[in-house]
């Protein structure tokens, strides 16, 4: 919290020196930043051998290609 108010307070800060959007840079950052979190646990999740191993259990690969058909069907209804 004191983080995005203190982030808040700097791209106000350059808005006015810079005369941009700065609300625009400052949701771009926080996009970035939540995609790069989302990245960064899920590497750490995977890197669990419990993990590795039940996911060499259930198959990964089958289930993408199981999800296949589904996801195709999905998107030519959304086209309608």
């Amino acid at each position: 919290m004191l983080f995005e108010k203190e982030t808040a307070v700097a791209m106000e800060r350059s808005e006015h020196a810079n005369g941009t959007n700065g609300r625009a840079d400052l949701d771009t950052l926080f996009l970035v930043g939540g995609v790069a979190l989302m990245v960064f646990g899920a590497g750490l999740i995977i890197s669990n051998p419990v993990v590795r191993r039940y996911l060499g259990q259930i198959g990964v690969g089958s289930l993408a290609t199981a999800a296949l058909p589904d996801l195709q069907r999905y998107m030519r209804l959304r086209d309608m």
